[in-house]
């Protein structure tokens, strides 16, 4: 409730955490292992609902659950009066108001009834006070005394929802008890337990031996009665009343000064000569008992306070009279007697009594004992304590029921049961002349047992005397069984030999017939031949010698013809000759030409890749370093539109620039004019002055001061007209540079918008040649049909087919059989399927076979897995593919499964996602599924090609395709063929993932040491700008990963696994690195440091190094996924590369002005200002140019954690800081921004149409398959 209940109800009943609630703390324990307290709640509350318990009462039932709770929490002091007590402080009246809340009960009223005691007597009722210690007790009496009402009403609520019926005479119940307890310390709930296992003790001796004795007597059998032991005694002891444990514990709790060292006295003294009980010597409390079980001591401490349960009637008067109809429910009012005084009740006669009921239920059904066996003490499974379980089994009365059951007759069966199961070991005993127990006698005679026993309606066996009957009985059946089948096989063997013989005499007089009828036809004809030669001879003759004159005449006409049609057939093949000469000359030049072209442009367009992607990276990396990036490619035309608008407004600045430069030089040149025609005037006033002056020049010496206004304005809109040219030229530079980029991105916009155009014509040629050879398809299938339909009209095997034929039927089991069916071929039936299950054995042997040679390591064949392509052109031979039920798949599978138990070796791993992946290709390309259109090529136009076209698509050449680069082709795949693939897909995404998550576990820990550079001093990290740390090369945890990479890329690469697969695998790895970075960088303050900035950037570099080095084929695009760290050291040290461009623009400045009189003050610029006072960076520098992809709580954290640990100075303003702060908080409502950190993504990112894309280009007709299968005759389809 505490855990899980709606904060409504939380704050409703006040509840707080349960450490607080004294009920409660009372141990150290407040959660289990494996056990959720919220789900328990829920749990409970939707079993309040199935066993009908409405909404309101559950409230009401977890209301008075707080009330106990806040009860628990009040606290007594000392009162005003003597003797009296009164809440202790402000929280215990606290609790108390919320305990009279939750009750609905007056609050004074439960005070008075907590800290006062109403005594009635005859003549005047009496309120006493009570101390704090007895008001502690009546608090607990209260609690206990609602939580037991409360239990109550629950059990009675169940129970009437179950709907059991009080008048049932019917009862199903189980019973489960504690067994027989001994602890270090023992107190009264272990002797209550005791007492009823000694009660079920009794119960099972007089169920199980006493029962067992009283048959024996009642079948009348010889019988010698075996002691068992009783433990009446034992229950006399405790029970006996009076003068028992139980009575005298009773009595000493009526006396109120009783005390537990007087009732144990009292116990020495009374059972100090009872056998079953004894007094420890060092121990003046405790008594000790001889159970059944073993001997028990008991500490009697708490024994009168446990045994204790007064019923206080002012509680039940309080909470009978409660609002809350529920809580009053709880408490009906009390009869009269029973509410003037409180009434003493004991739990001990209560128990005995509620035990008593037990066994009688126990004693009026018919109970079935069941005895648990502890195994071990530690609770451990596979240990096994012998001495331990046979403690148990004698405590249990298991070893005396062994005892009884070897020493008498455990086996016993009635005379029919007895007779029926072992009569055919006497089959005279069985024909009724006797009864069944004269029967029984004999049998047992003749069988010669000795351990039996005749009773009146049962034998008795000894223990062991039935297997001996059972090993007669299967004696007798087994050589019954021998008889049986001997006659049975003479009978069928002489039923064949008769059928043979008939069969035999049968045709041999068919075959005499036959060849008499044979002979006799021969004579006819021979007789009948002679005549016809001669008839034939002349006629022959004569029509020869007419032939002979007209063929002479016809030979010499034909000659003469032939000789004509030989000398045209010359002359008209060799122009052809010379006209497919012309035509196939020109094809090749064409075709040499074509592919000179297309390996031009092929070259073009790689080296054109080269340069940009070489260009591409140049300025990623001064993007890097100056924190600025390169537009996407995909804003090309907003670019191309961006770069003309610019174009056009740097022309109209040009232009203005002029016009205003124009003016701006007139203007310059009129007040020079000006100036100058004043200088000349001012010049002659000097001179008339100066003349004037030298007659007064004695008299009045006068400091002439020279005006120089004129000068200094001249100076003035000299220096402008100098930075208003400098400012044309920059301008003018800029527009140059605008042009530039805007004829090359012209350019580049016109080549992509060619091959575009190229491709959409490649493609609408395709598709017109799709149709023209659909067309021609169509109509060659109709072509073959009609072809087909004209060789069945023509066939001259025809008219002899209907006087052959023979007609047939088939059979309802498919088979076809004939009408005029002989004896012979019956046994040719019988042939066939010896022959079928030949080929079934045979067929099972080339699995076997298959297996056996793929669990080893094959290796590779012209770089592609040999294992794939031997499994794969099998299973096409074998026509699996097709099979609606075959056991190769699961064979298969099971084969790739116990291939990666060993996960930790990569190099077996990369083997087998190789395999794995090429075998998912083969599939992908040849599976389809029943219905769908398989693309086929286009049939030749001529016959031959046709014919050529069938061969090659028969079984027996899968091997090739229609082009001869590939070895597939598509086939029908059944159900079992696709849920191969399926699973085949999910071998190689998991050992996909096996090799990715080892890498991941291997970096871990190197991760970790490279986030944070090695202390060196502050005078090394100044020196070692702009290089590696110290003048040393990266830490060795870098070269580490390097390795590690290097390490995985060889073992990829000597296992040819797809290129697909390499980059995905490095393209996760990146990001992970990044992820773990990043996020240090964010979550430990030490790390955000430009030095450590410096170690972390050296290590990205080895990274990039490393990137190139291994060329985009493998790496991909693994260097894109560090953008976020990337962009994150960036910021660390972009303050030094500030500070670095500025003092080396205020070193130019000194050394132009080194010849001026202000050196000094140059130098106290460059120690106070370079130094002290770097630039700061803007908001939109960090977003715009530094760290455009990082969000603006990882800028916040990474501005509020950095610190430059060499000049004790800050990047960032806190204006900056502060408005990131409030966009933080606008932005808080977003739960995916509130978070800093980097997810690692572990999906897959690849799929089978990506894998299949990239394995397209190979070429298997070259692969050598498994040179043992080779050797083997079965598979010699291998090699073709």
């Amino acid at each position: 409730m505490l855990c899980a209940a709606p904060p409504e109800d939380v704050g409703r009943y006040k509840l707080k955490n349960p450490r607080i609630f004294h009920y409660l703390n009372q141990s150290n324990c407040y959660e289990l292992d494996g056990v959720d307290d919220s789900k328990e709640y829920l749990a409970t509350r939707r079993a309040m609902d199935v066993v009908g318990i409405s909404s309101d009462e559950q409230d009401a039932i977890f209301r008075v659950v707080a009330a106990i709770l806040h009860l628990g929490n009040v606290e007594f002091g000392k009162g005003s009066e003597t003797d009296s007590s009164e809440p202790k402080d402000d929280q215990s009246r606290f609790h108390l108001r919320t305990a009279a809340e939750l009750f609905m009960c007056d609050e004074k009223s439960l005070e008075d009834s907590l800290c006062k005691r109403v005594i009635v007597t005859r003549d005047e009722t009496i309120t006493k006070s009570l101390d704090p210690d007895a008001a502690v007790v009546s608090r607990d009496a209260l609690a206990k005394i609602v939580y037991s009402r409360l239990f109550d009403w629950l059990v009675n609520k169940i129970n009437n929802s179950i709907g059991q019926d009080p008048d049932s005479k019917f009862l199903i119940g189980v019973l489960d008890i504690y067994g027989f307890e001994s602890f270090k310390t023992n107190s009264f709930e272990q002797f209550c337990i005791n007492l009823t296992n000694e009660k079920l003790q009794q119960h099972f001796n007089q169920h199980v031996f006493k029962m067992e004795q009283e048959e024996y007597t009642k079948e009348e059998i010889d019988w010698s009665y075996i002691e068992f032991i009783d433990n009446q005694d034992i229950l006399d002891l405790i029970e006996k009343k009076p003068g028992g444990i139980i009575a005298l514990l009773d009595e000493a709790c009526m006396f109120p000064r009783s005390t537990h060292e007087t009732f144990a006295q009292k116990l020495y003294q009374t059972f100090k000569d009872h056998k079953r009980f004894s007094k420890p010597k060092l121990s003046q409390t405790d008594f000790t008992i001889c159970h059944y079980a073993g001997d028990v001591t008991y500490q009697t401490d708490f024994f009168l306070d446990k045994n204790k349960d007064y019923v206080v009637a002012e509680h039940e008067a309080l909470l009978s009279a409660s609002i809350c109809s529920f809580v009053s429910g709880l408490f009906p009012p009390l009869p009269e007697e029973s509410s003037k005084t409180s009434k003493f009740s004991s739990i001990a006669s209560r128990f005995k009594q509620q035990l008593q009921v037990l066994l009688e239920t126990l004693s009026s059904s018919e109970p079935h004992y069941i005895r648990c066996v502890k195994p071990n003490n530690s609770l451990k499974p596979g240990i096994f304590e012998s001495q331990n379980v046979l403690n148990q089994l004698r405590c249990g009365g298991v070893m005396e029921a062994i005892r009884i059951s070897c020493a008498g007759y455990p086996t016993r069966k009635t005379f029919d049961e007895f007779i029926g199961r072992f009569g055919i070991l006497a089959p005279d005993v069985l024909n009724g002349s006797c009864d069944e127990i004269t029967a029984s006698k004999r049998l047992l005679e003749i069988v010669n047992l000795q351990g039996y026993q005749i009773g009146q309606t049962k034998v008795f066996l000894r223990a062991g005397q039935m297997a001996e009957l059972d090993s007669c009985r299967i004696e007798v059946l087994g050589r019954s069984a021998s008889v049986i089948q001997r006659k049975v096989r003479s009978y069928f063997g002489r039923k064949m030999f008769t059928s043979l013989r008939f069969s035999a005499m049968q045709i041999q007089a068919l075959c005499r017939g036959q060849l008499a009828r044979r002979c006799y036809e021969s004579m006819r004809k021979e007789a009948a031949s002679l005549r016809i030669q001669k008839y034939t001879r002349m006629y022959l003759a004569k029509k020869a010698h007419v032939m002979l004159c007209f063929s002479a005449l016809y030979i010499q006409t034909g000659m003469r013809g032939m000789a004509a049609r030989s000398e045209f057939q010359l002359r008209k093949q060799t122009q052809a000759a010379l006209l497919i000469q012309r035509q196939c000359r020109r094809y090749l030049a064409r075709l040499h030409f074509l592919r000179i072209k297309k390996a031009a442009i092929a070259t073009q367009c790689a080296w054109r890749g080269r340069m940009a992607r070489s260009e591409l990276r140049k300025l990623k990396m001064a993007a890097k370093e100056t924190g600025a990036l390169q537009a996407a490619k995909s804003k090309l035309e907003k670019q191309v539109e961006e770069l003309t608008w610019r174009l056009q407004l740097e022309k109209r600045m040009r232009a203005d620039i002029e016009e205003a430069k124009t003016q701006e030089n007139a203007k310059l040149q009129s007040v020079l004019q000006e100036l100058q025609l004043e200088f000349q005037e001012t010049k002659t006033k000097l001179m008339k002055e100066c003349e004037e002056a030298k007659n007064t020049a004695e008299q009045v010496p006068v400091i002439q001061e020279v005006p120089v206004i004129d000068h200094e304005m001249i100076n003035q809109l000299t220096a402008e007209n100098e930075k208003l040219k400098a400012l044309v030229t920059s301008l003018e530079q800029k527009i140059d540079e605008t042009e530039k980029k805007y004829e090359e991105t012209n350019k580049l916009s016109e080549e992509r918008l060619k091959q575009a155009l190229d491709a959409e014509s490649k493609i609408i040629l395709l598709k017109t040649a799709m149709q023209s050879l659909e067309e021609k398809l169509s109509d060659m299938e109709t072509e073959d049909q009609i072809l087909r339909q004209q060789a069945l009209l023509h066939s001259p095997a025809r008219k002899m087919s209907e006087h052959l034929a023979i007609t047939s039927q088939f059979s309802e089991n498919g088979y076809h059989e004939l009408r005029d069916e002989t004896p012979a071929k019956k046994f040719g039936t019988e042939s066939d399927n010896q022959m079928r299950r030949s080929n079934i054995e045979r067929q099972r042997e080339n699995v076997e076979a298959l297996i056996k040679s793929v669990t080893q390591d094959l290796g590779f064949s012209q770089g592609k897995p040999v294992a794939a392509f031997t499994i794969y052109k099998c299973l096409l031979h074998w026509k699996s593919f097709e099979a609606e039920k075959t056991s190769v798949f699961d064979r298969l599978i099971q084969i790739i499964g116990s291939a990666m138990e060993n996960e930790a070796n990569n190099d077996h791993m990369a083997y087998w996602l190789s395999n794995t992946s090429t075998l998912l290709f083969l599939l992908q390309r040849s599976l389809k599924t029943t219905g769908a259109s398989s693309q086929k090529p286009p049939p030749p136009t001529s016959f031959f090609g046709r014919m050529a076209q069938g061969f090659r698509s028969s079984p027996s050449s899968a091997n090739l395709s229609v082009g001869g680069h590939d070895v597939v082709r598509q086939v029908e795949a059944k159900y079992p063929a696709l849920l191969f693939k399926q699973q085949l897909t999910a071998y190689v995404e998991k050992i996909y993932g096996i090799i990715r998550d080892n890498l991941k576990k291997e970096l871990s820990p190197l991760l970790s040491s490279c986030i944070q550079a090695p202390r060196t001093s502050r005078g090394n990290v100044l020196r070692s700008s702009g290089r590696s740390f110290g003048g040393s090369p990266p830490a060795s945890h870098w070269q580490s990963i390097v390795q590690s990479l290097n390490g995985l890329l060889s073992t990829l690469k000597e296992n040819f696994v797809p290129l697909i697969l390499t980059q995905k695998i490095f393209t996760q790895i990146f990001s992970y690195i990044n992820v773990q970075l990043f996020n240090s960088l964010l979550l430990r303050r030490e790390c955000c440091t430009f030095s450590n900035g410096e170690y972390v950037k050296s290590g990205l570099a080895e990274l990039e190094l490393w990137c190139g080095h291994v060329k985009e084929e493998y790496a991909g695009l693994s260097w894109d996924e560090l953008k976020h760290v990337r962009q994150a050291v960036g910021f660390l040290v972009r303050s030094i590369y500030s500070f670095a461009q500025h003092s080396r623009n205020v070193i130019t400045l000194v050394v132009s002005l080194f010849v001026v009189e202000y050196e000094v003050w140059l130098t106290m610029y460059i120690n106070m200002q370079v130094i002290h006072q770097k630039s700061r960076i803007s908001y939109d520098d960090l977003t715009n140019d530094l760290c455009p992809i990082l969000s603006v709580q990882q800028l916040y954290r990474i501005c509020t954690l950095y610190w430059d640990d060499n000049y004790n100075t800050r990047s960032v303003s806190p204006d900056v800081i502060s408005s990131m702060k409030v966009l933080m908080t606008e932005d808080s409502n977003d739960a995916d921004s509130n978070s800093f950190l980097l997810d690692d993504n572990s999906s897959i990112p690849f799929s089978v149409d990506e894998i299949s894309s990239s394995l397209k280009e190979k070429d298997f007709s070259d692969v050598i398959p498994a040179v043992e299968l080779l050797e083997n005759p079965a598979f010699q389809f291998l090699q073709e």
